[in-house]
């Protein structure tokens, strides 16, 4: 057990305790942090801390953090292609129809238990045994790049970008239907579907705000080839906000309909760009279309 004990200013008093804590750069996460406090592991002035509470000046912060438990996802010799590494961080360029982390009815065969492998266990803890390493994700059918922490600290700051939307995170996907405009943004705030759970939708309620761009690079008859960039990164966001405005993603069964040319959405993270962690220089990787996509944009009829 690690004990991190922190004082509160007269500066900073006033903000919540999740959000206080994780800006004192101590390479915890704020999900971390709120399951913390639901265990009553984060005192405050000698008493268990509750998630909404607001420090103030002369609070005396107590935080007591487990040691991280041993990993019981098995290490898998994958194949798994590896675009970048250093010894802070990786970037992969994951295949289309691969898990990125183990879940119910997928405990093996993911690229975390590729990357087990790979990077011989040196991967951050800070999401659990389950997704070590695991900064941000993209869907089982969507293929592409995606950035990997070897430890906590590079985790943190990789983080702090994603939720600063300073992240450089481009897509290409095939659409149904040709779009009015070439270029345009949808900003539609996204949240849990009220009935299928499973789903997200375009809600007001309890949702969180989602901008995408896009580009038309080349119409078909009755399909389009676009580039989309992410200024938000929710769950499923390219997805939902296409089959929003009536161009859902080739192959798309969960917010569209399955195709003849593509089993699952014909989805792409092409590009992605980042601060590196420790020497503060941008890093910034493109990729490929892979064979499945460039086979169904062959397919389409022109």
């Amino acid at each position: 057990m690690n004990r991190l004990e922190f004082t509160v200013d007269g500066e900073t008093e006033g903000i919540r305790i999740d959000k206080w804590v994780c800006g004192q750069d101590c390479g915890i996460s704020r999900s971390m942090l709120q399951k913390l406090l639901s265990e009553g592991k984060v005192a405050v002035n000698g008493k268990s801390a509750v998630k909404s509470y607001s420090v103030r000046s002369g609070d005396e912060i107590v935080i007591d953090v487990p040691e991280p438990a041993e990993l019981d996802v098995v290490p898998e010799n994958i194949p798994v292609e590896i675009v970048y590494q250093d010894e802070h961080l990786l970037v992969v360029n994951k295949p289309k129809g691969m898990v990125v982390h183990p879940a119910a009815g997928n405990y093996s065969g993911t690229l975390v238990n590729a990357l087990l492998y790979h990077c011989k266990g040196q991967l951050s803890s800070i999401n659990g045994v389950i997704r070590p390493g695991i900064v941000h994700r993209i869907d089982k059918d969507t293929s592409g790049l995606l950035i990997v922490a070897k430890n906590d600290n590079a985790h943190v700051k990789l983080a702090e970008q994603i939720k600063a939307h300073t992240f450089t995170r481009e897509y290409q996907a095939v659409v149904c239907g040709r779009l009015k405009e070439t270029v345009g943004i949808i900003d539609a705030p996204i949240g849990r579907h009220p009935v299928d759970r499973k789903k997200m939708c375009v809600t007001e309620k309890n949702s969180k705000e989602a901008r995408t761009e896009y580009t038309v690079l080349e119409e078909y008859n009755g399909y389009s080839h676009v580039k989309l960039k992410l200024f938000t990164g929710r769950t499923h966001q390219i997805r939902v906000h296409m089959s929003y405005i009536g161009h859902p993603v080739l192959g798309d069964e969960v917010y569209g309909k399955p195709s003849k040319w593509c089993k699952g959405q014909c989805l792409h993270a092409k590009k992605i760009g980042f601060i590196h962690p420790v020497d503060g220089e941008y890093y910034e990787f493109d990729s490929e279309l892979p064979e499945y996509f460039k086979t169904a944009l062959s397919k389409l009829p022109k």
